[in-house]
């Protein structure tokens, strides 16, 4: 799964979810806009929020409510459960479990 932070209309960043039915990778990806619009992009959609150039948080409800009602695999929450186990275990889900920390991937090359 991805989420991405692209160029949306009039110019302004817009966040959107993509390949929801890939449970086995999960990261931010950015597309050409600052770091400060995708912060921004993410705060907005409530789906997280940016740390730094190479790390964001990303809310686990908000995410999985932007991704499960189109998710297209019958076994999607046992998949989405087994992520959340695997970054629980990585150290990379927060103790209350409510956010999730993703590597940063900029097109920009930032």
């Amino acid at each position: 799964m991805i989420v991405e932070v692209v160029t949306g209309a009039d110019e302004r960043p817009e966040t959107r979810v993509v390949d929801v039915d890939d449970l086995g990778r999960l990261h931010l990806a950015l597309g050409v806009v600052t770091d400060e619009e995708a912060a921004d992009a993410l705060e907005r959609s409530g789906l997280g929020r940016l740390q730094d150039a190479g790390t964001a948080f990303l809310d686990v409800a908000s995410l999985r409510a932007a991704a499960e009602p189109r998710a297209r695999a019958a076994d999607w929450a046992a998949q989405w459960d087994r992520m959340v186990a695997h970054a629980r275990s990585q150290g990379w889900l927060s103790e209350d479990g409510a956010s999730l920390q993703v590597h940063v991937e900029s097109a920009a090359g930032a």
